[in-house]
C-alpha cells in the first residue's frame, strides 16, 4: 500500500514537530514536508503534490484561510484545519470549511498530555479519511448561481411537507451553495450536517445570512415551518422529526452514536419515514461512510421521494453511493440541480 504523503503547514516549530511525530507514528502516513508559512508551503505544493495538507489558520505573511482559497482553486488538495482558532463558534472555521477544508481539529488540545493519545488517533483518522477525498478544479472554481424556476402558487400548497437533508464531508461548502437557491416559500427543512459540537450555531447563522429561508440551529420542540430550515446541533444529540396532530416538530435526544455519528442522518431519516412518509423529500449529499443510506431506504419504502447527489458533483460519494447501492435512491442529480428537483418532487 502506498504511503499517504502529508504536508504540514504551521508557523510554530514545536507544533510542526509534534504533528510530524503524531502523523509518522502510523506506518501508512509520512510527512513529506513541514512548512512554516503559506509561501513555503505553496512552493512545495506546486512541485511535490502531497495527498493531504494539515493547515494552521493564524500564520505570518498570509493566513491559512486565504491560502486555502488560493490553492484550492488551482490545485485542489484535501485539507484539514488544525488551529487554535478552530474553536466553537468561530466564523473563520466555517469560512475554511466553505472554502473546501474537509476536516477541523482544535490545536490547543494537542498540548494536553492526558488527551494526546486520543487526539493523536483523531488526527491520524482525519488524515486517512481526507486522503480518500477526490477533489477537482470544477468543484472549487467560481460558479454562476443558477436560480431554479418555481411555481409560487404550487409551492404554497406544499406547506404540510418536509424536506430532509443529510450531508457530511464537503457538506458545509455544498449546503452553502445549494440552500440559498431554495425560495422563501419552501416547505420546512431539517438538516443533519456532520460537524463537531459547537460549530453548527455559527454555520446556521452563516446560512441564514445568505439564504431566503430562515436558518437556525434546532432546539428541542421547534416546529417545522414553511420557510424555515432547522440545523441539528453538532455532536451533542440526535434530531428526530415527530408529528403532533397536523404539525411537525423536531425533538433532540441524547444517545449513543448511530452509524458512527451523532447526530445521525439515519436517525433523522428513520423518524421522517415513521412520521412524514409520502409527505417528505429526502436528500443525501456528499459525505464519507454510509450514514443515511438505510434511513433513506426506509423513507423510500414509506413513500418519500429520495434524491442523492451525483457522484461527479460530490466531494466524496460515500453516503450517496451506499444509498444507491441498496436501492434507496429514486434519483441521482448534480449538486446545483437539487433545489429544482426537490420542488418538482414536492409538486408531483
Amino acid at each position: 500500500m502506498n504511503q499517504i504523503k502529508v504536508l504540514v503547514v504551521d508557523d510554530s516549530a514545536l507544533v510542526r514537530k509534534m504533528l510530524t511525530d503524531i502523523i509518522e507514528s502510523d506506518p501508512q502516513l509520512t510527512v513529506v514536508h513541514a512548512a512554516k508559512d503559506p509561501y513555503e508551503a505553496r512552493d512545495y505544493l506546486v512541485e511535490h503534490r502531497p495527498d493531504v495538507i494539515t493547515l494552521d489558520i493564524e500564520m505570518p505573511k498570509m493566513d491559512g484561510v486565504s491560502f486555502l482559497k488560493k490553492f484550492m482553486r488551482v490545485m485542489p488538495t484535501p485539507t484539514i484545519i488544525i488551529s487554535s482558532l478552530a474553536e466553537k463558534g468561530k466564523s473563520i472555521t466555517i469560512e475554511a470549511l466553505e472554502a473546501g477544508a474537509v476536516g477541523i481539529i482544535t490545536k490547543n488540545k494537542i498540548g494536553l498530555s492526558d488527551q494526546l493519545e486520543s487526539i493523536s488517533q483523531d488526527i491520524i483518522n482525519e488524515i486517512k479519511a481526507a486522503a480518500k477525498v477526490k477533489l477537482d478544479l470544477t468543484k472549487h472554481a467560481p460558479t454562476e448561481t443558477r436560480k431554479p424556476s418555481f411555481d409560487k402558487a404550487k409551492l404554497e400548497e406544499t406547506t404540510d411537507k418536509v424536506i430532509a437533508i443529510g450531508a457530511s464531508t464537503g457538506g458545509v461548502e455544498h449546503l452553502s451553495r445549494v440552500l440559498p437557491l431554495f425560495p422563501a416559500v419552501s416547505p420546512g427543512v431539517v438538516i443533519v450536517q456532520h460537524m463537531p459540537e459547537g460549530f453548527t450555531a455559527s454555520f446556521a447563522e452563516r446560512l441564514n445570512s445568505i439564504s431566503q429561508l430562515r436558518v437556525k440551529e434546532a432546539e428541542h420542540g421547534d416546529r417545522i415551518l414553511p420557510g424555515v430550515a432547522l440545523l441539528a446541533p453538532g455532536g451533542e444529540c440526535h434530531m428526530r422529526v415527530v408529528r403532533k396532530g397536523g404539525q411537525y416538530f423536531v425533538e433532540l435526544e441524547a444517545g449513543e452514536k448511530v452509524t458512527y455519528n451523532r447526530p445521525s442522518v439515519d436517525v433523522m431519516f428513520d423518524s421522517v419515514a415513521e412520521y412524514v412518509g409520502k409527505n417528505a423529500v429526502c436528500v443525501l449529499m456528499t459525505g464519507m461512510g454510509k450514514d443515511g443510506a438505510k434511513g433513506m431506504l426506509n423513507c423510500r419504502n414509506k413513500g418519500s421521494s429520495t434524491i442523492i447527489q451525483s457522484e461527479k458533483s460530490c466531494v466524496i460519494f460515500g453516503m450517496p453511493g451506499e444509498a444507491k447501492a441498496i436501492g434507496a435512491a429514486e434519483i441521482e442529480v448534480d449538486l446545483m440541480d437539487i433545489p429544482q428537483i426537490v420542488i418538482e418532487k414536492l409538486n408531483s
